[in-house]
């Protein structure tokens, strides 16, 4: 995509006729694992995991959002106008001056709610996407970026979600979000390690500090210089050295029950470097292909040891990005 974001891009101020009661869209949208170490709430990569979500518009006001979900995780979520695929969808419609309709969502998930790949970034895609197709793909992806940015607050999961690959997004000083995409080299395997316990956002951002001192930010600079520098040639030297970070991390590895631990493991089985993904509880480590399947199961095996039942994957980076497509 372009060097920035155009607020304007996509808008209309016609308004839209309602699609028709059972018109259906099907959007696949990738996880994603955010900050990477140093890379706090501005560096993110898609996975080659995703959640389904089959939209369909239904009889009703705007207040009926029906929410089925086709797995066993995600039990917990509910429908109604506060879910927040409905919510998003909502933003689109307002957008475009679209009256809102009903809807319901179908969902299957791989990407399980509250472990810090991206759950709630799906969310905010798929209502966003699922929307704007139902009306005809009134607004461009880059609008649809800015309302993600803008209802998530935070761009790391939702950029890559959307548009697939590593991206490392930030607000400029004129105020327009630039989105950068990097370079991930085929010898950089991506390994999660997803245990069943949760962990909130929320939580993880409260245990955080409402300051940081300058060496810490310095370091941290410093850091994910290395890390993308490492990233793009496939050194794995410059990833070990660029994994480290003082922004987050020391604040979360407290929150996560066997973490310390599961981290150590991934590097006795070869990884180059083990972090946080997003705001946890899984866990990111980069490896060589040849090594993912080895630290998959270390890093499984020693959750196991602490009475955490978890799943470790070998995942490719998804350079894709979401996708819809009519519901057949």
């Amino acid at each position: 995509m372009g060097p920035a974001l155009n607020p304007g891009a996509g808008g209309s101020d016609a308004v839209m006729a309602k699609p028709e009661i059972g018109s259906a869209v099907v959007v696949d949208v990738p996880a994603t694992t955010a900050n990477l170490g140093p890379g706090f709430d501005c560096l993110g990569a898609a996975l080659d995991l995703s959640n389904r979500f089959q939209l369909t518009v239904l009889e009703g006001g705007a207040e009926r959002f029906e929410l089925i979900i086709e797995s066993e995780e995600g039990s917990h979520l509910r429908g109604g106008p506060d879910n927040l695929v409905y919510r998003a969808a909502q933003r689109v419609w307002r957008e475009i001056g679209m009256p809102p309709v009903a809807l319901e969502a179908r969902v299957h998930l791989a990407v399980p709610p509250a472990r810090g790949l991206g759950s709630s970034a799906t969310a905010i895609v798929a209502g966003l996407m699922g929307a704007n197709a139902l009306a005809g793909e009134a607004l461009g992806k880059e609008k649809l970026l800015e309302l993600a940015i803008d209802i998530e607050g935070h761009p790391d999961n939702v950029v890559p979600s959307l548009l697939g690959g590593l991206c490392l997004t930030a607000q400029a000083a004129s105020r327009r979000w630039r989105v950068v995409r990097c370079e991930w080299h085929a010898e950089v395997q991506a390994v999660v390690a997803i245990p069943s316990i949760r962990l909130s956002t929320a939580d993880a951002r409260r245990a955080m500090p409402k300051h940081i001192v300058i060496p810490d930010a310095v370091a941290n600079l410093g850091s994910l210089t290395l890390l993308l520098q490492g990233l793009r040639s496939g050194n794995g030297d410059l990833i070990t050295d660029g994994m480290h970070d003082r922004l987050h991390e020391p604040y979360r590895w407290p929150l996560i029950q066997g973490g310390s631990e599961v981290r150590k493991a991934a590097m006795e089985a070869g990884a180059w470097g083990c972090v946080i993904s997003g705001a946890g509880p899984s866990l990111l480590a980069l490896c060589p292909p040849s090594k993912g399947q080895a630290v998959a199961e270390a890093m499984a095996s020693s959750w196991e040891k602490k009475g955490v039942t978890a799943k470790a994957l070998a995942l490719s980076l998804q350079n894709g990005g979401s996708r819809w497509k009519k519901a057949e």
